[in-house]
């Protein structure tokens, strides 16, 4: 077996850690691997867009998601070190409005898997990190929409001592009591 693969607090969200081969030369593991993933994480799952971005040390992307053309998300960080947000907005779940956070970095090449129905965001630890993720369906301007950060009726625990660095539309998002949920 390549991957271990763990539930988090919110279920349907997992952490995904590879078997890596290392030696004085440097390292190898399996990235990704359709069908271990469908065996031990999600079945029926087609990733259709692979998106990487790089940011500063303090930089804070999300709460993201798409209220139409919902995506899954397959996150990983290979250089540098984020904590990694998820949280359920599906109305009808009993963990409505219940996060996790995960500390991704390129040293413990932890993965997290990112169902529909979930809002996603991280805050960047390092001096820079580079972030990579497969999605179960294509970026829609349109039907995306932003949690605020920082909703305290959410109260993510972000660890960090700084004001995060937002984008507009993430300094303009909404507080979950307004949002547009998933049923």
């Amino acid at each position: 077996m390549a991957i271990q693969v763990t539930a988090t607090a919110l279920p349907e969200v997992k952490i995904i850690e590879p078997k890596v081969f290392g030696d004085a030369r440097g390292f190898f593991y399996e990235s990704f691997n359709a069908r271990e993933f469908s065996e031990q994480v999600e079945t029926d799952v087609a990733f259709v867009q692979d998106n990487h971005s790089r940011s500063a040390r303090g930089v804070l992307r999300g709460l993201h998601y798409q209220i139409e053309h919902a995506q899954g998300k397959l996150v990983r960080v290979v250089e540098g070190e984020v904590f990694d947000v998820a949280v359920d907005i599906r109305r009808r779940s009993p963990n409505f409005g219940r996060w996790i956070g995960v500390n991704l970095s390129a040293e413990n090449h932890k993965q997290v898997w990112v169902p529909p129905g979930f809002a996603h965001g991280f805050v960047v630890l390092s001096e820079s990190a580079q972030f990579l993720y497969k999605t179960t369906d294509y970026w829609y301007p349109l039907h995306e929409r932003t949690i605020l950060w920082n909703d305290p009726e959410i109260g993510i625990e972000w660890p960090i001592d700084f004001e995060p660095l937002l984008a507009g539309k993430d300094a303009a998002g909404k507080r979950l009591v307004n949002a547009e949920h998933f049923m």
